[in-house]
């Protein structure tokens, strides 16, 4: 308990708590009421803000849809493009995947064509070995060869069921692509690189080349260009 002095010189108890009320600095108020002002200003500014950014939304509504419209058409747009790459690339593989269906049916019988080829020329060595005039003289001879020849065109037949042609191109002209020249035979009297004999026949399978004839060429006569100039000239003069 503090005594303090009147203006009438009497002196009237204090508590200790007032007394340090009044020994309190202004500063520490001051700096007491400070945060609360700018607490609320800044509540005043970021509701400010957020009533700014509500206005600007609620002011162009139709700038949003287009925007958003656009962007919309941009992934369809981008979707359509990657599913038409799709169904154009699935296309693809079922086509290329049919075509080496087809090509390995179509060619299936090459391995078994090309293993029976010589038997198809041993069956033409034997016919060939034995003459007609041989033939004619000998009654069992004559059986043995036809029997050969039957069975020569039963074979060819059951091959050419299944595609497989044969390639006899004598005096025809020479195709690298088909035929094989083994040499040249002098014979003026047919067109120079003309099949003027053929040593062993060849086979295609469809339109793929099994085994390529083997041939001799002419040479020595006209080429096929000048005989055909020739034939125009003698036609023209005729």
């Amino acid at each position: 308990m503090v005594a303090q002095n009147t203006p009438g010189g009497g002196n009237t108890p204090r508590n200790e708590d007032d007394v340090k009320q009044d020994n309190k600095p202004p500063e520490s108020q001051a700096s007491n009421e400070a945060p609360g002002e700018e607490d609320v200003m800044t509540e005043a500014e970021v509701a400010e803000v957020g009533a700014e950014a509500s206005d600007q939304k609620e002011m162009d509504p139709l700038a949003v849809l287009r925007a958003e419209a656009d962007s919309l058409r941009e992934e369809v747009a981008e979707l359509k493009d990657q599913l038409l790459r799709a169904l154009a690339e699935t296309e693809n593989v079922r086509n290329r995947a049919r075509r080496e269906r087809e090509e390995a049916l179509r060619y299936a019988a090459a391995p078994l064509a090309k293993d029976l080829l010589p038997v198809a020329d041993n069956l033409r060595r034997a016919i060939e070995s034995v003459g007609p005039e041989a033939a004619a003289e000998d009654e069992r001879l004559n059986s043995l060869r036809v029997g050969v020849e039957m069975t020569e065109k039963g074979l060819l037949d059951t091959l050419a069921k299944h595609g497989v042609a044969r390639i006899d191109p004598l005096g025809e002209r020479l195709d690298p692509h088909r035929h094989e020249a083994m040499m040249e035979i002098p014979d003026p009297s047919k067109p120079a690189g003309t099949v003027a004999q053929v040593f062993e026949v060849g086979y295609v399978l469809h339109d793929r080349l099994l085994r390529p004839a083997r041939v001799g060429v002419a040479a020595g006569g006209p080429t096929a260009t000048q005989e055909a100039q020739e034939a125009g000239e003698t036609k023209e003069e005729g």
